[in-house]
C-alpha cells in the first residue's frame, strides 16, 4: 500500500489542476468585440485564486491566445505570482523550464522571465546571456542592454577595443530600433563600420515609375499598367507628362527610405510604383515589413497581399508586418504609393521603407 501522505498530495495536485482547463478555455474564448466577457470575468476570478504551482498552466494558456484573452491571463498570472512571491512559494524551476522552452509563445515567456527577475535576480542574470539569440525580440532586450552597459563601462575605463567588442556583439543580436540606433552611434563614434540597411534587411535598389494620376484619390483603386504586368522597357501616359517610364533608384538612407520626391519632385495627387526582385537562397516563411504614411498596396509574386487607403497618419519602422512565403530564387515585389491633395508641409512625404525578415525581425538577405 502506498504511503497516505504522498497519495493525498498527488490527489490535491490533480484536483487543483483539473478545474483550470474550463476557466482557461472561457478566457481564451473572449473576442475583441466583447463577446464572452461575462464568462471570462468569472473564470479570471477563479484563475487568480489558483495555487502557484499552476502558474505555468496559466502561462501555457496564453500560447496562441488573442490579445484580449492574453491580457486577461497575464492579469491572472500577476495576481497569483504577487501572492507567491510574498510567501516565497513561486515555482522557480518550472518557470525557468517554461522560459527556456521556445515552443511557448514570446508573450508568456517574457512574463516568466519578468517573474524570475522579481523572485530570483541572480538566476535571471545567469540566464540572460542565453537569451541573446532568442526567437523573441523582446527577450533579447535584456541581454543587449547588459552588453550596452558593459561597453559603456569599458569605454569609461578607456578600453576602447573591449567596448567595441561588446557593442558589436550587442548589435548582432539587437532587434529593437531604439537599441540599434544607440549602438550604431556608439560604434560609429569608435570608428567601427555599421551597415544598418544590411542589419535590418532593407531593400535599397528599386525601379520606380511615376506620376500616374490620383485625382480625388481615385488612383488608389485605378488599375494602372504596372498592375497588369511588369514591362521595365515600356512607356506609358502619365499625369501632366507625355510619357512615363521606369528608372533606377538606389536609396542612400540608413533606414531604407524609398523617396519618390527625389526623382519626380514634390508632386501632389499622384500615384507611383516601385518594383524590385528578391533572390532567396531557399524557400521559407518570411515577413515583408513596411513603413509608409501614404496610401499603398503591395504585391508579392504577382499577388496582392495588403493595401491601406489612408494618408499621412504617420509612419514608423515595421508599421505593417505582412507574412509571405519566399520561393527559392526570384521573387517579385511591387509597391503602389499614392500621394493625396493636401499641401501642408507635413504632407509632402511620398515614400516608404520595406525590409524582408523573419518573425523575430532578423534580416533575410538576398543572394545577390
Amino acid at each position: 500500500m502506498k504511503p497516505l501522505l504522498p497519495l493525498l498530495l498527488a490527489l490535491a495536485v490533480s484536483v487543483q489542476a483539473a478545474p483550470l482547463d474550463p476557466h482557461l478555455q472561457a478566457v481564451r474564448a473572449v473576442d475583441r468585440e466583447g463577446a464572452g466577457n461575462g464568462p471570462a470575468a468569472t473564470a479570471w476570478q477563479e484563475l487568480a485564486k489558483a495555487d502557484p504551482a499552476a502558474l505555468t498552466d496559466i502561462l501555457r494558456g496564453m500560447n496562441g491566445a488573442n490579445p484580449l484573452a492574453e491580457n486577461w491571463l497575464r492579469a491572472a498570472v500577476t495576481a497569483v505570482a504577487d501572492k507567491a512571491i510574498a510567501a516565497n512559494t513561486l515555482p522557480v524551476p518550472a518557470l525557468q523550464a517554461f522560459l527556456m522552452d521556445t515552443i511557448n509563445s514570446p508573450g508568456p515567456r517574457v512574463v516568466a522571465f519578468d517573474l524570475l527577475q522579481r523572485a530570483n535576480p541572480e538566476l535571471a542574470d545567469r540566464l540572460t546571456p542565453s537569451l541573446l539569440e532568442d526567437p523573441s525580440a523582446e527577450l533579447r532586450r535584456h541581454p543587449v542592454a547588459k552588453l550596452l552597459e558593459a561597453g559603456d563601462e569599458a569605454l569609461a575605463q578607456g578600453r576602447k577595443d573591449a567596448a567595441k567588442a561588446a557593442f558589436q556583439q550587442a548589435m548582432h543580436s539587437a532587434r529593437d530600433e531604439d537599441q540599434i540606433k544607440d549602438l550604431a552611434k556608439k560604434l560609429k563614434d569608435l570608428g567601427a563600420p555599421v551597415d544598418l540597411p544590411r542589419h535590418f534587411g532593407f531593400l535599397m535598389n528599386w525601379k520606380l515609375i511615376a506620376p500616374f494620376p490620383n485625382l480625388e484619390r481615385k488612383g488608389f483603386d485605378t488599375v494602372f499598367p504596372p498592375e497588369r504586368g511588369i514591362d521595365l522597357a515600356a512607356e506609358y501616359e502619365g499625369k501632366a507628362v507625355a510619357r512615363v517610364k521606369w528608372q533606377d533608384f538606389t536609396s542612400q538612407d540608413d533606414y531604407g527610405m524609398i523617396d519618390f520626391n527625389k526623382p519626380f519632385t514634390m508632386l501632389k495627387e499622384v500615384t507611383g510604383y516601385a518594383f524590385t526582385e528578391f533572390d532567396a537562397a531557399e524557400a521559407r516563411d518570411a515577413q515583408i515589413r513596411l513603413g509608409c504614411k501614404n496610401g499603398w498596396k503591395v504585391w508579392f509574386n504577382g499577388e496582392l497581399i495588403f493595401a491601406r487607403d489612408e494618408y499621412h497618419r504617420g509612419a514608423k519602422l515595421d508599421q505593417y508586418k505582412l507574412p509571405v512565403k519566399l520561393n527559392k530564387g526570384k521573387n517579385t515585389i511591387l509597391v503602389k504609393c499614392c500621394q493625396n491633395e493636401q499641401t501642408e508641409t507635413w504632407t509632402v512625404e511620398w515614400q516608404f521603407q520595406l525590409r524582408v525578415c523573419d518573425a523575430t525581425g532578423t534580416a533575410i538577405l538576398p543572394v545577390k
